[in-house]
């Protein structure tokens, strides 16, 4: 995905939105007309028309035939927040707060770095499956997981499709205890770009997480990508230790749950934030 580029309109879309959402262009503020906006960011009008109406779209505009182009009251609240420091005790929240569309099911051989994050034993296999998450009817998230078949076979394709993936674990009678996971940033391939309804090559966050029990043994592998306009990870840290052994250590939760404050508004990015991801 190396070299692939944004499309203009989707740049000069990116830019005045960040503007509405900081406050730059104040509710109520008239923007700039097509011609100034094309030549600020030189391309043509039409590459401006489309950016504004993608910004129509979302309310954070209103174009007004023979006035002009004005910020509205709707500000395009903060994208969901995920406590990382406190990930597995908030998953089946995120779940049910949810709704899930399922694209891909069934069972295989492990692919050797699954095998590997997983501890399975050889020709072990596992159940792989392909899930767009969705809240206000707006896709967030793109999962792709990883179980071991012995696991998978108690549950259902229709079941996964409707419930979260850790309440099935645990019904199953996986005591799960720990996890480890690693945050990256990816491009959007054709494939995911069409089911988070992004462009090919737009940035993602990228989580790879796997979950083990309390005899340590793998019972998940999930390689999860976000929309970062609609889903965003957040840390709480204290200082601790003394003198010059001092040092920023993890919060496990806070006062409000790990949670920012409910959004304003009702928007593809949720009403209100949720902590974990309901795998």
């Amino acid at each position: 995905m190396a070299g692939v580029a944004v499309p203009k309109a989707r740049q000069v879309y990116l830019v005045l939105r960040e503007r509405i959402a900081s406050g730059g262009l104040p509710s109520g503020e008239a923007l700039p007309g097509e011609q100034a906006l094309a030549a600020e960011h030189s391309v043509s009008r039409i590459t401006v028309r489309r950016a504004l109406a993608e910004l129509e779209r979302e309310g954070l505009i209103d174009r007004r035939r023979g006035a002009g182009t004005f910020v509205t009251q709707r500000h395009a609240p903060k994208p969901l927040v995920a406590d990382l420091a406190d990930v597995l005790s908030n998953i089946a929240a995120m779940g049910r707060s949810t709704s899930v569309r399922l694209l891909a099911f069934g069972y295989q051989d492990a692919p050797p770095a699954i095998a590997e994050a997983l501890r399975l034993t050889p020709g072990e296999r596992v159940q792989r499956s392909v899930r767009v998450r969705i809240i206000d009817g707006q896709p967030f998230s793109y999962l792709t997981t990883h179980v071991p078949e012995r696991v998978g076979v108690t549950y259902s394709e229709a079941e996964l499709a409707s419930r979260p993936l850790l309440s099935l674990l645990e019904r199953s009678g996986v005591s799960v205890d720990r996890a480890t996971q690693e945050i990256g940033a990816v491009l959007a391939s054709p494939d995911v770009a069409a089911a988070l309804d992004v462009d090919v090559g737009s940035a993602l966050i990228a989580l790879t997480r796997a979950v083990y029990d309390t005899d340590g043994r793998g019972v998940e592998h999930l390689a999860a990508l976000y929309r970062p306009d609609r889903y965003a990870f957040r840390m709480d840290l204290v200082r601790t230790g003394s003198d010059d052994r001092r040092r920023w250590a993890p919060v496990a939760g806070n006062d409000d749950g790990g949670r920012t404050q409910p959004a304003t508004t009702a928007t593809a990015r949720g009403t209100q934030s949720r902590t974990g991801e309901g795998t």
